[in-house]
């Protein structure tokens, strides 16, 4: 399943994101800690977690195609800034509880 993502306010940039990033966010908690207490998502904030994740795939022993392809596709992709990474968090969120619903 793909989704899709606005990537600036004016809505004249989008990310495309597969089911299997949002798995791989999952998977590592990507999202964990990774926000202040000040709740705000700024350019800091997207480059903590694109040292957070060199850092782990740095750090793998096996095969770390699935953060590889997060990488090429959403996180380094030429239009994530800040307000991107806020819509992929809020999709993140939407899709994890719909997990939670499926399993009840």
């Amino acid at each position: 399943m793909k989704f899709t993502i606005q990537a600036n306010a004016s809505g004249t940039r989008t990310i495309s994101v597969s089911e299997e990033n949002l798995r791989t966010i999952e998977k590592y908690a990507l999202f964990r800690h990774l926000i202040d207490s000040n709740g705000i998502i700024d350019e800091d904030v997207l480059e903590k977690l694109k040292l957070n994740i060199r850092a782990l795939i740095a750090s793998q022993e096996q095969d770390s195609k699935d953060l590889l392809d997060l990488c090429i596709d959403v996180i380094y992709n030429n239009n994530m800034k800040a307000f991107g990474l806020q819509q992929l968090i809020l999709l993140y969120l939407n899709w994890l509880q719909e997990q939670h619903t499926e399993e009840d």
